[in-house]
């Protein structure tokens, strides 16, 4: 996963913090963009943990703040429904010009009511989904009530929202009572997803009950059973972007994944050094995977090292011999873990009679054997560990041969 940081402009010519999540490979199926809820910001654990999810299904996610939030320029008086529904065209027509038009919207409580706005003025968007989201707009306007007089009467006044002061106006609170959200839902004709906690004390969930009768099919109800409304258990906003990902699959059509012809070896590997540092693509006849190098050393980190990978071999063999050994002498192991690293230590931390001391190629191997096994069998194990395929190949000697192909 990798997190690009975005400025786009909307209408008004506010810049709007934005981030664009990508997923390990940086090469999305389908982009989508995510409106975060009343009065919060795109850094909320729930936005960041619902985005970051996605990713793992091929999504790329751009999540922002909302005219006058967060790090977006403007006031919160601008903010007003409507002006949110224009962040959400702004941000939909900046994806469109530089990467590709999203076809997914995700709302979080009032943003889910913006998206459903949205996506009934967006062909590009080919499904909804909304995670707390009220049945109409006008439901959050309680949570300024007390300051609805006074501005009648000043104009302009200071409220108390969620513990934090916000300016509003008459044209920030009328906006709200603008928009009928029970036609447009009845009207939008996409696939939608509805999510809502049966608990949750800031919107009902009536609100989810009213949504889903509104809306045609197909529509999908999925229950947080336990979560609160801003998702504040990671393992419920981590459950919501899992659910989401798997949901639209089903609306999208199938993206034939581009593989790359090993040319009838067993393994191959590209590197595009133009537009990747050490991100690597790996493919077998039927698998796939990345690798690359940890930031630290310049790479993006969006896949195991090349050491980790080698590492990751040596254990895939040790734990598959040790289950056949285990299997044929019907000992009762049943579970394996182990861990390696790799490292250089020189000749003399191992007592070597050489001729020019070196540094040494180190490779440790710890086994954790679980299952009702005496001694003898552990220590038995323990030497059938190292006559695994992959250590055999470590340790002895290995001839190689290299050739260039031509285009």
């Amino acid at each position: 996963m990798n997190s690009q940081r975005l400025s786009i402009q909307n209408k008004k010519g506010h810049k709007l913090q934005a981030f664009l999540e990508l997923p390990a490979n940086q090469k999305p199926n389908n982009y989508a963009v995510f409106a975060h809820c009343f009065t919060c910001s795109s850094s909320l654990s729930a936005v960041k943990n619902i985005s970051r999810a996605l990713t793992t299904h091929g999504f790329g996610v751009v999540r922002f703040d909302f005219t006058g939030l967060g790090r977006s320029e403007g006031e919160f008086a601008e903010s007003h429904f409507s002006a949110n529904v224009q962040d959400l065209i702004s941000v939909n027509s900046y994806l469109e010009e530089n990467y590709k038009a999203p076809s997914l919207l995700v709302g979080h409580s009032l943003g889910g009511a913006a998206v459903l706005v949205a996506a009934s003025q967006l062909e590009n968007i080919k499904a909804v989904a909304t995670v707390g989201a009220p049945a109409s707009v006008s439901h959050v306007k309680h949570l300024f009530s007390h300051g609805i007089e006074e501005v009648k009467q000043k104009g302009k006044v200071e409220v108390n929202i969620g513990g934090r002061p916000f300016k509003i106006d008459e044209d920030f609170v009328n906006d709200f009572d603008k928009t009928d959200l029970q036609k447009t839902v009845e009207n939008l004709r996409k696939p939608l997803l509805i999510m809502h906690a049966p608990f949750d004390r800031i919107v009902g969930i009536e609100n989810a009950q009213k949504l889903y009768h509104y809306a045609r099919h197909p529509k999908s109800f999925i229950s947080l059973d336990g979560a609160d409304h801003l998702l504040m258990n990671e393992e419920d906003s981590n459950y919501v972007g899992d659910i989401i990902g798997s949901w639209v699959k089903r609306y999208f059509p199938n993206k034939e994944i581009e593989e790359l012809d090993t040319n009838g070896e067993q393994v191959v590997g590209h590197l595009n050094i133009v537009e990747n540092n050490f991100t690597t693509s790996i493919q077998t006849k039927k698998h796939s995977l990345i690798a690359d190098e940890p930031k630290s050393v310049g790479g993006d980190d969006f896949g195991p090292s090349p050491y980790e990978l080698l590492n990751a071999g040596l254990i895939a063999c040790t734990v598959m011999t040790l289950k056949m050994y285990a299997e044929r002498k019907q000992w009762d192991l049943k579970e394996v873990f182990v861990y390696t690293s790799h490292s250089k230590k020189h000749s003399d931390d191992f007592n070597l009679q050489t001729d020019k001391p070196t540094y040494l190629d180190f490779i440790e191997k710890k086994i954790k054997l679980v299952g009702d096994l005496d001694d003898t069998q552990r220590e038995r194990l323990k030497e059938i560990a190292s006559r695994c395929p992959v250590h055999k190949t470590l340790t002895n000697e290995v001839i190689f041969e290299t050739s260039l192909i031509e285009d």
